[in-house]
């Protein structure tokens, strides 16, 4: 599961990183709560090469005719993407890469109080999750979905789903540049790839923002 995220990259640290031509709509950052529903950098590959574009989070299906006709599709489970309506073809002809610095996930405390962690790279690498995308409407809306997998050893106590994150070496078999077997990356993060720490219940809010939102809790009271 993927429900916010954070990233500050620079716009030109996204273009060297995934060599991808940007578009003149992206986004302005840094964002340290990038909610569903907002536009967010996104890579896909074309004929003439990698792009980074803008996108709004959240997959419309083609037979929606509003973006509220329908659940808000945030995620993609990796276990029926390549069977369900709304994703399949998505899925083969229509994957990207999405980046960001971390995600967040929540537990619960005993009296029912939502309690934020906060997932990186171990390494402090940027975390690229694995995407699917399509065109919506008559203007052509483009949406996307972020893939999700069971989760893996470092999620599992917090949450049993995880976004599919990739290594750098896979980004081109999940774009399609590298011919087919982009399933076998739908899988959870190897252990020690990832690691957490609990922030403030500050982002709890989804009209919070800033650099204090990631930073490791120290306030004993926010526990």
């Amino acid at each position: 599961m993927c429900g916010r995220y954070a990233l500050t990259l620079p716009q030109e640290a996204m273009v060297q990183m995934f060599d991808a031509a940007p578009a003149n709509d992206l986004p302005q950052g840094p964002r340290w709560n990038v909610c569903p529903t907002t536009q967010i950098p996104v890579v896909r590959a074309g004929g003439e090469g990698r792009a980074l574009v803008s996108m709004r989070w959240g997959f419309l299906p083609h037979w929606y005719t509003s973006p509220t006709d329908g659940p808000l599709l945030i995620n993609a489970r990796a276990e029926t993407v390549a069977e369900k309506p709304a994703f399949r073809t998505a899925c083969r002809e229509r994957r990207c890469l999405i980046p960001a610095d971390g995600f967040y996930e929540w537990t619960k405390a005993a009296d029912g109080t939502r309690l934020p962690w906060y997932f990186t790279q171990a390494d402090g690498a940027p975390m690229v999750f694995a995407g699917i995308w399509q065109d919506w409407g008559p203007e052509n809306l483009a949406t996307c979905a972020i893939v999700s997998c069971a989760a893996g050893p470092t999620m599992s106590e917090i949450h049993h789903r995880e976004p599919v994150t990739l290594a750098p070496s896979d980004w081109g078999l999940w774009l399609g540049e590298e011919g087919k077997g982009a399933a076998r990356l739908m899988q959870a993060a190897p252990e020690g790839r990832v690691r957490r720490h609990r922030v403030s219940r500050a982002v709890n809010s989804n009209r919070a923002e800033g650099p204090e939102l990631i930073e490791p809790l120290i306030d004993e009271d926010d526990i």
